[in-house]
């Protein structure tokens, strides 16, 4: 039996600049795309030197090593599903990839551990883009203002715009938002930060 191809996403910017990370086919994986990551990272200011990220629902992991290549000093990218967390793995390996801190654990669980843990981590940006059509973002964004760190980012990507859902956005101050497509993303920082 042929071994299955992998798919491939590119690094943009910094120290990996160009280089591939293989992700496997799955139900609703779907990275980043190229153009939608160039204007999120233009609106961050390109260099993320000293910022400790959390990329919650990893899948291919694009936007948390994209962070590392840019200069962040942590990235820990959590993924539940088994064939996502291992190519996870396997990409910070082959990137040598030592800050970045893969977690095989499902979002929320990993939430609620951070905030039992004696010592919480406070994040400077949150990638958030979960898995459409399954109301994550209503269970998760109501819990992330208190993982962020005092002048920490959410990026939110989604199959809609925020703005169409105010009692979601009650917390939060919507500072950018674009649409590519199907995909909508928003930069978010916390009103109660």
């Amino acid at each position: 039996m042929a071994e299955k191809k992998l798919n491939t996403v590119r690094i943009n910017a910094g120290d990996w600049r160009s280089r591939l990370l293989k992700f496997p086919d799955a139900t609703g994986l779907r990275p980043t795309p190229e153009r939608v990551r160039q204007t999120v990272f233009n609106w961050l200011g390109q260099d993320l030197t000293g910022m400790n990220c959390l990329d919650l629902f990893a899948g291919t992991g694009v936007m948390g090593f994209e962070a590392l290549s840019r200069g962040a000093v942590s990235a820990t990218l959590v993924e539940k599903a088994a064939p996502a967390y291992k190519a996870l793995l396997e990409n910070k390996s082959l990137l040598k990839a030592e800050h970045a801190h893969i977690v095989h654990q499902d979002a929320l669980q990993f939430l609620s551990a951070n905030m039992q843990s004696s010592n919480p981590q406070k994040f400077h940006l949150i990638f958030l883009d979960p898995p459409y059509h399954q109301q994550w973002l209503p269970k998760v964004l109501p819990q992330l203002a208190t993982h962020l760190h005092q002048e920490g980012w959410v990026y939110a990507e989604a199959e809609y715009g925020l703005e169409t859902m105010p009692e979601l956005m009650h917390d939060w101050q919507l500072i950018k938002q674009s649409k590519a497509g199907n995909v909508f993303y928003h930069l978010l920082k916390s009103k109660n930060v």
